[in-house]
């Protein structure tokens, strides 16, 4: 699986530090032998699906040599004029800044304004940049093209909001203004032992606000060898900032392993796993673990992990409730980085919208060395597959921040998950064992009595369960679990399910983990 190398440094050097914007009118103009014309998106699913009977066409490979083989150093010297920007002289909310193509980003998008229903193709104009590298570029052509967008908004118009950059990568930011994991529009056999497809964001509409709006529309088409899709979003900056999605999508060939709403992300190390943990900072991740509301109402809380070799795990599910990957630990002595600051990273829910039916909140966890390696994916996959001829209609809500909209606001969640070697302290150790710690806050837990009598329910698909326990956990006004897990000799994952009740109520979310046990050999006792 290709994993999306320094995207996130590459929107970070971009959205940062930008000057006082001015006029773009002046700067934007029609593209050559463009016209005005009637845009609704009834409209571009007619086009998507029109585009779907005919052949996919690769425009890989047809960007000029100088912004192909440009250095690092050199694109980040690529800045577009602030002075430039889309709807800088305009009664609007919102303005739009465009990114150049080059280095990661080298197939181009067409991007349109919408005004009263008329769309406006961008031309590319090379003096909309400035250049300032020590590669000269030359005379780029005229239908160039852009690599994508980013968007600010009137509350701080020297930031971004959100940006689309990179096949049909997006990301957004909350109020701590601070990005870190990223959605896609679709992902096509990711995880899986054959090579993943990438769809991509060909073409963009962006309608102009009114002047009392504070709400942003985009449309995009999506095109791979696969499937078109057409999407609509509706931007909403807030405390979270809110997009709501509409999907249509038109298969070309049938597609068995499509992900719906899918989230990118990165974990390298933990307080439950420092395999990688060579760095000086003690955590670092953009997001820290995996969240669900099923359709029968259970929430779910699943650590995310950087694994030793690819792991893959699939939740079953009938019409979810919601899903995302979030970064609860919001601490910043747990990742002391005052440079890329993990602790604001946004965390990032799924909303579905109407029934979606059978299928599975799947996980792909990557191992990586390297904090700019996106290394985790999440996803909604339908049970049936995508065929050919079909239209296929999703419908969901992205809030980005630092916290989901929607919590188990009556059930305790986990706060921290701790793992090390088994056994009972003082005593040697003639067998092995691996010991789980789970902390849990909230909910009921803060009003139970001193001698509540607090069960931790745990099962696991293998191995035995000794040392169990859960007391009051004072530091957190919480409640802490602890238990060993004896595996036998097989080094397959290992499933473990763990809650806490009180009589046959259910306290807590339940937390879901999955341990591989190392060889037999390997398995040292100190």
């Amino acid at each position: 699986m290709e994993r999306r190398t320094l995207l996130k440094v590459l929107l970070s050097a971009f959205g940062v530090g930008a000057l006082p914007l001015s006029a773009f009118g002046s700067g934007m103009s029609r593209a050559a032998g463009g016209s005005m014309q009637g845009f609704s998106y009834a409209w571009l699913k007619g086009r998507a699906r029109a585009l779907a009977g005919e052949a996919h066409v690769s425009i890989e490979g047809q960007l000029p040599r100088t912004l192909k083989n440009i250095s690092w150093d050199d694109y980040q010297a690529i800045a577009f004029r602030a002075d430039q920007a889309l709807w800088r002289g305009d009664n609007t909310a919102f303005q739009i800044q465009l990114f150049h193509l080059g280095l990661y980003f080298q197939q181009p998008v067409r991007i349109h304004e919408v005004v009263e229903g008329e769309a406006n193709e961008l031309a590319y104009r090379q003096e909309l940049f400035r250049y300032r590298g020590e590669q000269p570029l030359g005379d780029l052509p005229e239908d160039l093209g852009y690599a994508g967008f980013r968007v600010h908004y009137h509350n701080n118009f020297a930031l971004d909001l959100a940006a689309f950059l990179g096949a049909s990568y997006f990301r957004a930011v909350g109020s701590e203004m601070q990005y870190g994991l990223s959605a896609r529009g679709l992902a096509i056999d990711t995880g899986m032992n054959r090579k993943e497809e990438f769809p991509r964001f060909s073409e963009f509409w962006l309608e102009k606000p009114a002047p009392d709006s504070q709400l942003l529309r985009v449309w995009a088409l999506l095109d791979s060898p696969s499937t078109t899709g057409a999407y609509a979003f509706v931007l909403d900056p807030g405390r979270n900032m809110v997009m709501d999605v509409d999907v249509a999508l038109y298969p070309r060939t049938e597609i068995t392993r499509a992900g719906i709403a899918p989230l990118t992300s990165m974990y390298q190390v933990g307080e439950n796993d420092d395999r990688m943990g060579y760095d000086w900072r003690p955590e670092i991740h953009d997001s820290d673990g995996l969240a669900m509301r099923n359709g029968n109402g259970e929430w779910l809380w699943r650590p995310l992990v950087n694994p030793a070799s690819l792991r893959f795990n699939s939740f079953q599910d009938n019409n979810p409730a919601g899903f995302g990957l979030m970064q609860r630990d919001r601490n910043f002595d747990h990742y002391q980085d005052d440079g890329v600051f993990y602790d604001r990273r946004p965390s990032l829910w799924v909303e579905p919208r109407g029934d979606w039916g059978r299928g599975s909140v799947d996980l792909v966890e990557i191992p990586t060395k390297d904090e700019t390696f996106d290394n985790i994916v999440a996803f909604w996959h339908p049970e049936e597959p995508l065929l050919p001829g079909r239209e296929y209609l999703y419908s969901y809500r992205l809030h980005w921040g630092e916290q989901a909209p929607v919590r188990p606001y009556e059930l305790a969640t986990v706060q921290a998950t701790r793992t090390g070697l088994g056994g009972v302290v003082g005593r040697e150790r003639t067998y092995f064992s691996r010991r789980f710690a789970v902390d849990f806050a909230g909910g009921a837990l803060e009003m139970l009595s001193k001698d509540a009598d607090v069960e931790p329910v745990i099962s696991v698909s293998r191995g035995e369960v000794e040392i169990m326990s859960a007391r009051p956990l004072y530091a957190i006004d919480g409640y802490r679990a602890m238990f060993d897990l004896v595996p036998d000799d097989s080094v397959e994952p290992i499933n473990i399910r763990l809650y806490l009740r009180l009589g046959n109520e259910a306290l807590t979310e339940t937390w879901l983990y999955q341990y591989t046990p190392p060889p037999v050999a390997e398995r040292k006792l100190y």
